[in-house]
């Protein structure tokens, strides 16, 4: 929505505040109705700049964002949307989101994640909980920061999930779960690396092991049991030179024949840039087969940055 267009149905200050948060003057807006007997509007009320929104719709979540701004506006939102035919309601519970990313995450992988029964479904504006909440961000590799607001220690899920706090620091599960991934780096590492150098997989590069780690082409905790196992075909050598940042902030990606994939965000810097110009453009990955191309899929869909499509409201 571009501001200028819709000025004078929006409080001044509102508007001073996206100017401000969006020196384009125009950002991607939402809405959420007050729901039967006003049940979203507890919900709402808790929303804050920072918060991290998923949505799902045709059985996966297909978009992700953080919120810039939350308001209310009724007439706006009548203006942009009309009223629900059913129900007479408006999306008049507004807000814009920055970083903006699309997702292509199925439901089945979703609840197999969180330990979801196969029925639950995903329905309306709701929360998740603390944990769910951290395994979703480090699911699709979603950093609230690179939004264009501070990111707060609130999460939230629209169409589905309870929201809650997330706490920052360490805790016993955490670490747990760090010394079993390192445990299983080491032993993922020494097949895929037995002498003292290799080749990167990415920029094909020979290096001392010390400049190598065994990276996940299809993320950890995606993962079924048998997919970890699965270390001829779920991980790569990836050099500490670039490339494993790289692959892992969804910079680059493998194609489905075996090419190197750029992202537009690597736009944004030009030292990103270049570097991806010296030692990855126009590479064919020959660590790439048919076998590995399921991994490769899933990190295009889940972690390699694309442009967000068009948002559907919510109701």
């Amino acid at each position: 929505m571009r501001f200028a267009d819709h000025a004078a149905l929006l409080d001044p200050a509102v508007l001073q505040t996206l100017r401000g948060l969006f020196p384009r003057e125009e950002a991607q807006m939402w809405g959420v109705t007050p729901g039967q007997n006003n049940a979203n509007v507890p919900k709402i009320a808790k929303m804050r700049p920072g918060d991290v929104v998923f949505f799902s719709g045709n059985k996966r979540l297909y978009l992700a964002g953080t919120v810039a701004l939350a308001w209310h506006n009724p007439a706006l939102a009548e203006h942009l949307w009309s009223r629900d035919e059913d129900t007479g309601l408006t999306w008049e519970y507004m807000y814009a989101l920055s970083g903006v990313r699309g997702l292509d995450v199925p439901m089945d992988e979703v609840r197999r994640l969180l330990g979801w029964k196969p029925t639950r479904n995903i329905m309306g504006f709701n929360q998740v909980k603390q944990e769910e909440g951290e395994l979703l961000l480090e699911l699709i590799d979603f950093d609230p920061g690179d939004a264009a607001t501070s990111p707060t220690t609130h999460q939230l899920v629209s169409e589905g999930g309870d929201r809650t706090e997330q706490q920052h620091g360490s805790s016993d599960k955490a670490s747990s779960g760090i010394t079993v991934r390192r445990a299983e780096q080491d032993r993922i590492k020494a097949y895929l690396l037995p002498g003292s150098e290799g080749d990167c997989a990415l920029c094909g590069r020979t290096l001392p092991k010390e400049f190598l780690v065994a990276a996940h082409i299809k993320k950890r905790a995606a993962c079924t049991e048998e997919e970890r196992w699965d270390v001829q075909n779920v991980a790569m050598l990836a050099c500490l030179l670039g490339c494993d940042s790289l692959f892992e902030h969804g910079f680059i990606a493998v194609d489905h024949n075996g090419d190197v994939q750029v992202s537009e965000a690597a736009e944004n810097s030009p030292t990103v840039s270049k570097h991806i110009d010296e030692h990855l453009a126009d590479r064919h990955v020959t660590w790439w087969n048919p076998k590995r191309e399921k991994y490769y899929a899933w990190h295009r869909a889940n972690t390699f940055k694309t442009g967000a499509p068009s948002p559907e409201r919510i109701a």
